[in-house]
């Protein structure tokens, strides 16, 4: 499988501010202590090879949307927030290459952030596209049509030319979906959530967002392991600090990074991607957590197999 991210900000999109930005360029200006480089490529390289990711690069800014490949003859995606967007024109150059019209979406829950792209998903006008949407939630249909009444939207969900068929899942349900073995598990999160498991060719991809772990609640937390089990890629919310997520931000649905690490290790999770990141985080800020958060497994491994520490952005590509 590889998987692509299209967006990995939790709760609602962001822009760097200019201010950001001259800040960026002038600490590379200063790096780069008046080397003279001929073209953009040979600055481009030297960039990648002594700066830091959050100063030549980008966590990016757009809400969640991951795409992954795998399955037969069709688009896999989870979770419609803004990053859809962009998607969507990839996936029409993909199909103008012969990649058939099929979508398959797997919606973690509806809370705007995570449907918010859709209004703009340009394959959803293509009278010959087929779009399935994948949820445990019966409403799925309503939030999507809702997010689109005149009020909100000025095209009303009813102009889309796709065909649509909306799955209603059970957690706990397996099913398969073009040669790929799904699952979704039941998620602590306002109006549920719910993580998805998916397999093929002997790996396994999991996808868990949007959900918060309370340490009263083992019996769940022994689910989770189970559900990571053997993991090959866990993408996990790991929106706030431990700190938060026991404190000033307890029931608001998410999770921390060190939970993450906790997880995976007794699940013998191979890889562990840090996503949802908040909103308020600067690159630096999503980068210092990424730091700690390697540090902190290193810590706690004892004489566990090593758990590979990612860290999403906007454009990340994983082959697993």
């Amino acid at each position: 499988m590889l998987v692509r991210f299209w967006g990995t900000r939790g709760s609602l999109p962001v822009a760097r501010p200019a201010l950001a930005i001259q800040g960026k360029i002038a600490r590379a200006l200063v790096a780069a202590g008046g080397r003279k480089f001929v073209h953009e490529l040979e600055a481009d390289t030297w960039a990648r090879k002594n700066l830091e990711f959050s100063t030549y690069g980008s966590y990016g800014g757009a809400s969640s949307c991951v795409e992954i490949e795998g399955a037969r003859d069709c688009f896999f995606v989870c979770d419609m927030g803004s990053g859809l967007r962009e998607f969507g024109i990839d996936a029409f150059r993909r199909c103008a290459e012969g990649h058939p019209r099929v979508y398959h979406f797997f919606l973690s829950h509806l809370h705007w952030d995570h449907i918010m792209g859709f209004p703009f998903f340009g394959p959803a006008f293509d009278p010959g596209a087929h779009i399935y949407v994948h949820s445990g939630h019966p409403d799925a249909e309503e939030a999507l049509r809702r997010q689109q009444e005149e009020i909100s939207f000025p095209v009303p969900f009813d102009w889309l030319k796709a065909k649509f068929e909306f799955i209603v899942h059970q957690p706990g349900e397996t099913f398969e979906v073009a040669g790929v073995t799904v699952s979704l598990a039941s998620q602590y999160h306002s109006h549920d959530s719910y993580g998805f498991r998916f397999e093929t060719g002997g790996k396994a991809v999991i996808y868990s967002t949007d959900s918060e772990h309370k340490i009263d609640n083992m019996e769940a937390e022994a689910a989770f392991e189970a559900f990571f089990r053997d993991g090959d890629l866990v993408i996990c919310d790991t929106m706030y600090s431990l700190g938060d997520t026991v404190s000033l931000k307890q029931d608001w649905g998410h999770s921390s990074n060190v939970v993450a690490v906790d997880l995976c290790h007794a699940a013998h999770a191979k890889r562990l991607v840090l996503f949802h990141h908040e909103p308020t985080y600067s690159d630096r800020d999503i980068q210092r957590m990424h730091g700690e958060t390697i540090r902190y497994e290193e810590l706690v491994r004892a004489d566990r197999p090593p758990l590979e520490v990612l860290c999403a952005y906007d454009g990340l590509e994983v082959r697993v």
